[in-house]
């Protein structure tokens, strides 16, 4: 009698910056390293062996090590064994496609599911010539990034000629939102191609009740959480509580707290502080453990998300799965998130005295806000858990799988 139980698969993983063990908070470490350690264990969950390549950055690390129970992590060396920022890793690209390639000629996965543009580079030289299934998932866009920074986008100039080259060279790629998918096929990439699955959260770790930080002074508290880069529109929820009083801001993300003062992004916070007259009720926490995040959330009364782009946004999820209401910008990701005037608010980006104006209703109205809180909790229970997400991405990797069969079997 045939089986009915999916075979299991063995899968690579492909983060060549944003490894699953890395301290988050940094320029460099966010959303993408929660993505990627959360959706490899809750496809390990569902009983699939998951191989994490991403760069070794570090002489000390080990050259294989244990994520949790079906998960490796494999640090590839490609480069110096030191930090580099991202946008400086291209160079050492196709040594780290040369290992990927070397490693899967012995230990060939079911199927390659890169992260990032330079991984999805790195991953299509390796499966070139190979009848390896190769998905792909961008997390970020040069094109967008370009059209919002410009002149200080810090990106190599190649970066959205190889993008397209990866998303035409790939069996599928895997976009988080609507609005990637428009992005994609304006770079000739076919809307037919691109399967969404979105980001995830999980909806025990971040949950409404539960310890909460306590509160200070001021009547109500506002959170602003995540990497202390300009595009996240920190300044801008600086800007607003100028004009909402007795409020507080709590802004969490960052270098290490002892490291606050030489941080040029908080020194430059901290100017805006000044100017809005709030100084004195902006205050930085710096990079926080994983643990602290949702006992943050807890003790917010709103939640502010009002980033100038978002590819897709991990932040809002985790708001939401506390109960916590929130004010986005209207982009990327978050259009698809944050339903608005369901479970929060949608804004345009770069604009504090609307954002504050916004905030204020929901601060004056803490029946709207426990409403909202209610509704994102069941909008994260019914589409974004880890669970679906990863039962979404076995989904497209089963129909890449058999899609190929017949070519591998070709002689």
């Amino acid at each position: 009698m045939t089986s009915l139980t999916p075979v299991p698969l063995s899968i690579a993983m492909v983060s060549e910056h944003a490894s699953p063990l890395a301290t988050l908070g940094g320029v460099d470490a966010g959303g993408q390293n929660v993505h990627v350690a959360q959706l490899a264990g809750a496809l390990a969950d569902r009983g699939h062996r998951v191989t994490v390549y991403t760069r070794r950055d570090d002489t000390g690390l080990p050259v294989v090590a244990p994520l949790r129970d079906g998960v490796l992590v494999h640090h590839v060396p490609a480069g110096p064994p030191e930090q580099l920022p991202k946008d400086e890793l291209l160079p050492y690209m196709r040594a780290f496609g040369r290992h990927l390639s070397e490693q899967w000629q012995t230990d060939t996965p079911d199927v390659v599911h890169s992260h990032f543009w330079m991984s999805g580079l790195a991953s299509l030289w390796a499966t070139q010539g190979t009848a390896i299934p190769f998905l792909h998932t961008y997390h970020a866009l040069g094109t967008v990034k370009r059209r919002h920074q410009g002149a200080a986008d810090t990106s190599p100039p190649t970066r959205i000629a190889h993008e397209t080259d990866v998303g035409m060279g790939c069996d599928r790629v895997l976009a988080t939102c609507r609005d990637e998918v428009e992005e994609l096929a304006a770079m000739g990439i076919p809307r037919d191609k691109a399967d969404i699955v979105p980001c995830g959260v999980d909806p025990v770790v971040f949950r409404p009740d539960g310890p909460a930080v306590a509160r200070g002074p001021r009547r109500y508290r506002l959170l602003h959480l995540g990497r202390l880069v300009p595009r996240k529109g920190a300044a801008v929820s600086v800007a607003a509580l100028g004009r909402l009083p007795d409020t507080e801001l709590v802004v969490a993300g960052g270098p290490p707290p002892g490291q606050l003062d030489a941080d040029p992004e908080v020194r430059r916070l901290r100017a805006v502080a000044e100017d809005a007259g709030v100084a004195d009720r902006v205050r930085f926490t710096g990079a926080v453990p994983p643990t602290m995040v949702p006992v943050l959330m807890r003790g917010a009364d709103v939640v502010l998300c009002p980033a100038d782009y978002e590819p897709f946004g991990i932040v809002p999820l985790e708001a939401m799965a506390c109960g916590r209401p929130l004010v986005a910008s209207a982009v990327g990701g978050q259009l698809d998130s944050v339903a608005d005037g369901v479970n929060g608010r949608l804004v345009p980006p770069g604009n504090a005295p609307l954002l504050a104006a916004t905030v204020r209703q929901l601060l004056a109205d803490p029946a709207l806000r426990s409403e909202y809180g209610r509704a994102g909790r069941r909008r994260v229970l019914e589409r974004f858990t880890w669970a679906r997400v990863a039962a979404a991405t076995e989904e497209s990797y089963r129909s890449v799988v058999a899609a190929r069969a017949p070519m591998a079997a070709t002689p």
